[in-house]
């Protein structure tokens, strides 16, 4: 994970975030000065960010927000105070209404992101200052810390080209905290098509069905969707998972809810993310469990050695048939 050391000082007023990665300078700073690289990372996740404006210069402004599972922005601004080439900048970054306007009952904030180089790479420090203690302890209230953690833990990915960073390593999952858990696969395929693969039940019935033997028996896919498997032709092995299409942002986003069918107890939240880079589709899938418990005993199903028998099945029998 990048971030090596987060903290926060009340008496000067900071909050200090530093972050070592295995890529050159350079890299870095694209990454931080390119908005449709910065949006892969600005948000933590479950709140991806999207920036609309980027006027990189000397009294330029930057508007960006970051949107819930449930389709709720929070918006902000940047307004651009100092630029070293390569080095450093600045910003006076603030909460802001639908009209890039800076909301007044929320705190303004200098930020300096400088860049470094070291033996193995390169260093973020990045430098929040705030104008009284009740300012740092609203945004800490708020969950600061932790969601810059979270957001510049993203980095890697963003940094590395995606063939080199995923390919051959299958479905992989990280449990991010007791109820949120990461998985990500690279599936070798075009954002559209794998977008569509998700979203056409005549496709899914193709690929979407775990461990050689099961196929699936229902798909109904809109705003309330439910899929059925079952194995060998046995009626009797039937199971399947219904819920609710919260969020669709086509080709880049689908967040629903999810239960067993026929099972009481609260839905997870499945939050699908897609992103293509050179003919290749990243697929982050966010998972909300609603305990520990639940998500541990979901994980010991297997899921992930069935999702990713699907993914392969994905790749060989719909992707290179198109």
């Amino acid at each position: 994970m990048p971030v090596t050391d987060i903290t926060t000082d009340t008496d000067n007023l900071t909050m200090t975030l530093t972050a070592d990665v295995d890529a050159p300078v350079d890299r870095l700073w694209r990454a931080f000065t390119q908005p449709r690289q910065l949006e892969r990372f600005w948000g933590p996740p479950g709140w991806p960010a999207t920036f609309t404006a980027f006027d990189f210069a000397v009294g330029g402004h930057a508007h960006y927000a970051m949107t819930s599972p449930t389709g709720e922005p929070s918006r902000g601004t940047w307004e651009f105070l100092a630029i070293d080439e390569g080095r450093s900048f600045e910003v006076l970054d603030a909460f802001a209404d639908e009209n890039g306007e800076p909301l007044a009952e929320f705190p303004s904030m200098r930020m300096r992101f400088s860049f470094d180089q070291t033996a193995t790479g390169s260093r973020l420090s990045n430098i929040t200052y705030f104008t009284s203690v009740e300012a740092l302890e609203q945004v800490v209230a708020m969950g600061a810390v932790e969601g810059s953690r979270l957001a510049m833990n993203q980095l890697d990915i963003v940094l590395h080209d995606l063939r080199e960073w995923f390919q051959g390593k299958g479905t992989n999952v990280e449990l991010l905290d007791d109820v949120h858990v990461r998985i990500t696969r690279l599936v070798d395929g075009p954002r559209d098509l794998v977008w569509r693969a998700h979203n056409d039940p005549e496709l899914m019935k193709k690929w979407m069905l775990g461990p050689d033997g099961w196929s699936m028996v229902e798909c109904v896919v809109g705003e309330h969707y439910r899929n059925v498997w079952e194995q060998d032709g046995d009626p009797e092995t039937r199971f399947g998972f219904e819920g609710e299409t919260l969020l669709l942002d086509e080709p880049r986003r689908s967040v629903s809810t999810e239960k067993m069918i026929g099972m009481d107890g609260p839905s997870t939240t499945n939050d699908m993310q897609f992103y293509e880079e050179d003919g290749a589709t990243l697929l982050t899938l966010l998972i909300e469990y609603p305990d520990i418990q639940t998500r541990d005993m979901i994980l010991a199903t297997g899921m992930a050695d069935g999702m990713e028998a699907s993914y392969a099945r994905l790749e060989r029998e719909v992707l290179q048939a198109a």
